[in-house]
């Protein structure tokens, strides 16, 4: 499918990792407005509502203290290099994106794409994962300013950042 009307000859492709649903509604919508491709990061050992569980014993804990943690994916995009812009969505999680997210952007070659992250969370802004992203890849990614979303977030919301994002 081409995307993005702003530019026809743009490819847009929203990513997406999500436990509960919230991430995943924001990157359905965004894709349904873009009319773009949609890819789910899929964990190759899913996670359980115990590793979910807020407290420092869990395997989301243990990851997300963890800088060199890369939790696998099951599956791939496939053909990455269609694609000009990757809209890349996740829940914030002990204030950063999963680790996972990692693992996705160091799958692929991103120096000819620009990548715009999203989070949901019900409390904390994206300004630290996206700064921690930013550092981590400042030498092979081109980050663009992301955006952060409640659980629930109406799609005039999601919209207007794209429009923002001179993607509508």
């Amino acid at each position: 499918q081409e995307s993005s009307a702003a530019n026809p000859e743009t490819t847009v492709l929203v990513t997406y990792f999500s436990c509960t649903g919230n991430t995943e509604a924001v990157a359905q919508t965004a894709a349904e407005l873009l009319e773009a491709e949609l890819y789910e990061i899929t964990p190759e050992n899913p996670y359980t509502e115990e590793d979910l569980a807020y407290n420092s014993s869990t395997r989301v804990a243990e990851e997300q203290h963890d800088l060199n943690a890369r939790p696998a994916i099951s599956g791939n995009v496939e053909d990455m290099s269609r694609y000009d812009i990757v809209l890349v969505g996740y829940p914030l999680w002990w204030g950063q994106a999963p680790r996972i997210i990692n693992t996705f952007l160091e799958s692929y070659d991103f120096s000819e794409k620009t990548v715009i992250p999203f989070c949901t969370s019900s409390s904390g802004g994206i300004e630290d994962s996206e700064a921690e992203l930013q550092a981590l890849y400042e030498d092979s990614i081109q980050f663009e300013e992301g955006a952060r979303f409640p659980a629930g977030a109406e799609q005039d919301e999601i919209s207007a950042w794209l429009t923002e994002e001179g993607l509508l």
